[in-house]
């Protein structure tokens, strides 16, 4: 194993020449996250033919892994404070191992409560992880281009998205699932025997990806990373400052509860809206296929982001990415056939600089707090808990294809934030 060198273990923002390394190895993480999340996205059809599911509980699977968020990004927050974002960090990977290998025995019975046991654990170390590197990343090298920075981090997360639906519909939705009404049809030994073939095809990819987790948690343990003082505090340390005097990083916390909410209710929905007849008509399999290009679309648009965010204010362009994903949305609603698909397709591309850009604005200024406010954040990811349950519940009303509208209002008030509540403590009294 190589170690990065730094030239001391305690830097400064400032000197920022020793970060290329660290920056690549947290980088690695980014990706491996982004890839287990948008793998909810081959679960969720999965398991809804599997269990004969509605939307509505089909929808707990994502209820289940983003309400971890909520539960475990304070507990995590504090566990910074205690043992520091390097430790964090091999400690959720752990958490994550742990994790993806319960969807062996929850597959083995096969349980629905039991895969979101499973997922609970696997988000728990992701909200460990999130906790820990996004700060990191934010506070590792110059204020001024810390939202470019992150960005492109978040690309190689994106990364992740963009290869999980191609891997996970080889493996996962290999064979096209029988019908409903055959399923319901048969006498409860073949159904029994039909579960526990379908829910077998998680067991190895899964495996798979714990095993590669276990490593990478290894190989972070043996690096060392450089320690950023002036972001976090000691225990027992006083702090003369509170994060709830910061309006940016309160509007930020509701910014990413409804950022998240809305890109993780599109992104559950696209498969089940691409196979209807009046959208696409698409197989499962070939579904999935499409939604890698929603994810790709983040993916490309953050390594534009990085590059654009060092020109244009990041507020600014917040907007402009909001107002373009509300309206791609309308369309796709308003419209049918091919048109409506690709255009919800492009909201992946302005969504792109959205979690960075509201997740930097938001900690702008924290100082020592910087770990409790992402914290809060990271527990603000609990929208893509329950905002997609919502949508689940609107589409068993009215359809799944009118049932976006609740994404468009997601994305009007990360235009407000972007324009009005982004703005730190700093800015607000200079205008006093």
């Amino acid at each position: 194993m190589v170690n990065v060198p730094v030239k001391s273990s305690t830097v400064t923002s400032e000197s920022s020449g020793s970060y290329a390394g660290p920056l690549m190895i947290v980088t690695s993480l980014f990706f491996m996250w982004g890839f287990l999340t948008c793998l909810n996205d081959i679960l969720v059809p999965h398991l809804k033919s599997i269990f004969d599911l509605s939307y509505a509980r089909v929808m707990l699977i994502q209820f289940a892994f983003f309400g971890a968020y909520f539960i475990f990004s304070i507990p995590s927050a504090k566990i910074i404070v205690w043992i520091g974002y390097q430790r964090s960090m091999v400690l959720g990977l752990l958490m994550m191992g742990l994790g993806a290998f319960l969807f062996v025995p929850a597959a083995s019975v096969p349980s629905y409560p039991l895969f979101l046991g499973a997922l609970i654990v696997l988000a728990a170390g992701i909200t460990c992880l999130q906790v820990a590197a996004n700060p990191y990343v934010t506070v590792l090298g110059k204020p001024e281009t810390a939202s470019s920075r992150l960005n492109l981090t978040q690309a190689f997360n994106s990364l992740g998205t963009f290869l999980a639906p191609f891997f996970g519909g080889v493996l996962i939705l290999s064979a096209a699932p029988k019908a409903m009404d055959e399923i319901r049809a048969m006498a409860p030994d073949a159904l029994q025997a039909y579960r526990l073939h379908e829910a077998a095809t998680v067991k190895t990819p899964y495996v798979g990806l714990g095993i590669a987790l276990v490593v990478l948690a290894i190989a972070i343990a043996s690096f060392k990373l450089p320690t950023i003082e002036h972001a976090q505090h000691k225990v027992g340390e006083k702090v003369d400052d509170s994060i709830w005097n910061h309006p940016n990083l309160v509007f930020g916390a509701i910014a990413i509860f409804v950022y998240v909410g809305a890109e993780v209710s599109i992104g559950s929905f696209l498969v089940n809206y691409f196979t209807q007849p009046e959208i696409g008509g698409l197989t499962e399999r070939v579904a999935a296929s499409f939604v890698a290009f929603y994810w790709g679309g983040a993916m490309v648009g953050r390594f534009i982001g990085s590059g654009l965010l060092q020109k244009v204010k990041t507020g600014q362009l917040l907007g402009i990415c909001a107002i373009c994903a509300a309206a791609l949305v309308a369309i796709s609603m308003l419209a049918t056939g091919h048109f409506a698909m690709w255009s919800i397709i492009f909201v992946g591309f302005f969504n792109s600089i959205m979690f960075p850009s509201i997740f930097t604005l938001g900690v702008a200024e924290l100082g020592p707090l910087t770990g409790e406010g992402s914290g809060l954040l990271i527990m603000a990811i609990v929208g893509g808990a329950i905002i997609p349950l919502a949508q689940g519940w609107i589409a068993d009303k009215i359809g799944i294809h009118h049932a976006f509208f609740l994404p468009v209002i997601c994305y009007l008030y990360i235009l407000f934030f972007a324009l009005s509540g982004s703005k730190p403590n700093s800015e607000r009294l200079a205008k006093t």
